[in-house]
């Protein structure tokens, strides 16, 4: 079965196979998870709260991966995926359990389920209100994931591995690690090979950032498959309403801060997105731009939510994203991709605006940059 077009579902391995497994995939754990997926007639697919491009777009790939296996699959997340993500979920909306609008029919699928795939979390508490029925779940539990610091005693079968441009591309290596794949791109079923393919590009700023060898063989394998990148482009990039550019526009004329540390910052609290009816992903990628300009070191930008300010964080080659989300965040995340949060009530004062905000970023980064030296 090609990636650019359709067929068969893939046919049932020999039970006794001979597998070449892939050099940087462990061949245990391969194994592992190839007697799980056997096993296992439902199975449930977990990301983080707020799930991104590269959260989706694994989750989706995997999932078309197991319902060409003939599973029984659902996606559960915390809450719902930006709407500019929507074509990866296609067709599959009664398989999308979101935990905020039926909790409990969310709850009973991961209850029920045989196995759980988690992807792009380094633990359960990444899933937020999910995190609590992940632990109490019963099941066998594969975790899948490119964070630092994974919660190892969590899961049955862990792949983490940092040095990868995200969860897409490390599921992608390993999906060619299983039988029913052989090694081949042209053996992904399509929309698995165009969600991981979605996926990286997202993580990796359409190849601006953590970016490596590995990435661009598994862009150059999909694209050999017959994976339509330029479509996916058009569908990530060139798909926003006309808000998010107006928004962008005053963030860039009249938020923009930059201090005398290289530090630049963007604070959008409620009125702000209120104003340009800001739906959830519709920021995505903001937080990149200011690092165009030559002297800005580290960027941030601060989103106001109902009982906090989401934080993110991207820096140059040397400053620590990881450890400033860390330090004063509340977060963490990758050497120059991280996050976090301030919690209104206790990192700031329950009534915090804008102002107290940017004393918040301009103190705390300084602190930051002194500790460095």
């Amino acid at each position: 079965m090609r990636a650019g077009g359709t067929g068969p579902a893939f046919p049932s391995p020999p039970e006794e196979q001979d597998v070449e497994f892939m050099t940087d995939i462990p061949s245990q754990s391969v194994a592992g998870t190839v007697s799980s997926i056997k096993e296992a007639e439902r199975i449930t697919i977990v990301t983080h709260t707020h799930p991104d491009g590269d959260a989706m777009g694994s989750s989706a790939g995997l999932y078309h991966y197991l319902r060409a296996l003939g599973k029984e699959v659902c996606i559960a997340i915390n809450d719902r995926h930006p709407g500019s993500l929507s074509f990866l979920t296609s067709g599959m909306e009664e398989d999308v359990a979101v935990y905020g609008e039926q909790p409990e029919a969310t709850v009973g699928r991961i209850m029920d389920s045989g196995l759980v795939f988690c992807l792009d979390m380094n633990s359960f508490d990444r899933a937020e209100s999910l995190g609590k029925v992940l632990k109490g779940a019963g099941c066998r539990k594969i975790l899948i994931d490119h964070h630092l610091n994974p919660s190892k005693e969590e899961f049955d079968i862990i792949f983490s591995e940092t040095g990868i441009s995200s969860t897409s591309e490390l599921l992608y290596y390993i999906l060619l690690s299983l039988p029913w794949t052989e090694g081949k791109a042209e053996n992904l079923p399509a929309r698995t090979a165009e969600a991981l393919m979605a996926g990286m590009t997202t993580d990796t700023n359409n190849f601006a950032n953590s970016v490596y060898p590995s990435t661009f063989r598994m862009a150059s394998e999909l694209l050999a498959a017959g994976t339509d990148r330029d479509g996916i482009i058009s569908r990530l990039y060139h798909n926003y309403r006309e808000n998010r550019f107006r928004l962008q526009g005053e963030l860039l004329k009249d938020n923009l801060r930059i201090t005398s540390d290289g530090v630049a910052y963007m604070i959008i609290d409620k009125a702000l997105a209120g104003r340009y009816d800001i739906q959830d992903g519709e920021t995505e990628g903001f937080v990149n731009l200011p690092l165009g300009i030559g002297k800005v070191r580290m960027s941030l930008l601060l989103k106001e939510e109902d009982d906090r300010f989401r934080v993110s964080i991207r820096s140059r080659k040397g400053v620590s994203a990881n450890m400033c989300a860390s330090m004063y965040f509340n977060g963490g995340g990758h050497e120059l991709a991280a996050g976090g949060r301030l919690v209104k009530g206790q990192d700031i004062p329950a009534e915090a605006g804008a102002a107290e905000i940017a004393r918040y970023v301009e103190s705390r980064t300084a602190e930051f940059f002194r500790q460095k030296k």
